[in-house]
């Protein structure tokens, strides 16, 4: 098995990860290494958790020569904000014996501040596509020096809807330059915008998209209905050894919130919550709370998923079944990671059965069915989007019946009520004074008609 020793890399970098303790690159690691020192654009499948973050950044700070200019010469995107500060504190890590710049730049923080901080020089920019565009739309950040670009987590900028602002910023980056593109799966999407950009781009595929991490033991539990799951959650985290940091996910921003009031009842300072409503310092408090233990319980949504890298986690609990087999790949991934061992479960409705089956078809792989356990109530409360349409019309109908319905309390108009608005006398009687020409150009037409 090959070391960084075999590696191409400069004494800085290796001073750097030998304080790190990394001694081995990961198989992504280990291949993108040549491509990317050639020159070449290329595009990496690999899952989550298989490092592709060195993979790219390794080599472009092997490349990387001291400079006092301005203007960034290394562009890294990512989907969210989370990612941004995540590879900024790789990147810091990595040049600790070097002289290089790096800035990270993100919605929902003053502008201002990353304007002046973006005047001083800048040699590496990681940012979001919405918060770049802006920069570079006001002039604080030129994009003419760039001569690599890297997009990481590429189909879930897709999926964000970060199409056309990725497009307006290739349209503002110099034509020569190097396209880094990182993704755990290939989608259509995917495809349509490395044709538009990349030129014979190379292609490397550590995993089948879908190939699920050996070191994660998945099992499942069939379960009722939302508060049921509630209820099984709550019984599991009972066992506090077992369960000592465990990642939730849900599919929706809301049902994060009505779960984290579940758990926050039964472990009041044991959990906390982040997704895209709440402020950036609320979710940055949160990721380092459960990060260093202060909370064992961290509920997310799936497009926090990509942006987390967090260490030991013990389970992740898929609180609900996604509908796109991909981003359960994306949820385990949180756990299992640095060959050390996960757990997985997955709690499925009657309803989610059928996207439960086509995870196991892409992965070819069966999920683990657990008995569930004595002991846990099944509840007979459903949420909103739980109750029958039958349910929803009749609520409609009973809060439409407090309306007026006409009966013997009520009489015609009288006859001056029941005059209509004709838009004032006055307009009225001028057109019956004055009435149109047959022609345009008959302009004496009122005037005949006004003596007669």
């Amino acid at each position: 098995m090959s070391t960084f020793e075999d590696l191409n890399l400069s004494k800085q970098l290796h001073y750097a990860l030998d304080d790190l303790g990394f001694t081995q690159p990961t198989p992504i690691q280990e291949q993108s290494f040549a491509t990317i020192l050639s020159g070449k654009d290329m595009v990496g499948i690999a899952q989550t958790g298989t490092g592709k973050t060195f993979a790219f950044i390794l080599p472009i700070l092997r490349d990387l020569k001291f400079s006092k200019q301005v203007n960034p010469r290394v562009l890294i995107l990512v989907p969210t904000r989370e990612l941004v500060l995540q590879i900024v504190e790789e990147v810091t890590k990595l040049t600790a014996y070097m002289n290089v710049r790096t800035l990270g730049v993100y919605g929902g923080v003053n502008i201002n501040a990353q304007k002046q901080a973006m005047a001083q020089g800048a040699d590496i920019v990681v940012a979001t596509p919405g918060r770049l565009y802006d920069l570079a739309l006001s002039r604080a950040l030129k994009l003419k020096s760039i001569q690599k670009l890297v997009i990481d987590e590429v189909d879930v900028m897709l999926d964000l809807g970060f199409r056309f602002q990725l497009q307006n910023i290739f349209e503002l980056l110099p034509e020569r330059r190097q396209n880094i593109m990182f993704s755990a799966t290939m989608t259509e999407d995917v495809d349509v915008l490395i044709d538009d950009y990349f030129i014979a781009p190379a292609k490397i595929s550590i995993a089948v998209s879908g190939t699920p991490l050996e070191n994660i033991n998945q099992q499942c539990f069939d379960v009722k209905n939302f508060y049921t799951k509630a209820n099984l959650l709550v019984h599991l985290l009972q066992d506090k050894e077992t369960y000592r940091k465990v990642l939730v996910f849900t599919s929706h921003k809301k049902d994060a919130d009505r779960l984290f009031e579940v758990v926050e009842e039964t472990y009041p300072t044991e959990g906390c919550v982040i997704h895209s409503n709440k402020t950036q310092n609320y979710r940055m408090r949160s990721i380092k709370q459960f990060d260093e233990g202060d909370n064992r319980i961290l509920i997310a949504t799936d497009v926090m998923s990509r942006g987390l890298d967090l260490n030991e986690i013990s389970h992740v609990v898929n609180f609900d079944t996604p509908k796109f087999p991909e981003n359960y790949m994306h949820r385990i991934g949180r756990t299992g990671r640095a060959k050390h061992e996960g757990e997985s479960l997955l709690f499925v409705t009657e309803k989610e059965q059928e996207a439960k089956q086509r995870i196991e078809q892409l992965m070819d792989y069966k999920i683990r069915l657990l008995p569930f356990p004595d002991g846990v109530e099944i509840s007979s409360k459903l949420t909103p989007d739980e109750r029958p349409k039958e349910d929803l019309v009749e609520n409609r109908r009973n809060r439409g019946s407090n309306t007026y319905v006409s009966g013997e309390a009520f009489h015609e108009k009288s006859e001056k009520n029941s005059k209509t608005n004709q838009g004032g006398s006055y307009r009225r009687e001028i057109a019956k004074k004055y009435k149109k020409p047959k022609t345009r150009g008959d302009k004496n037409y009122n005037k005949r008609n006004k003596k007669k």
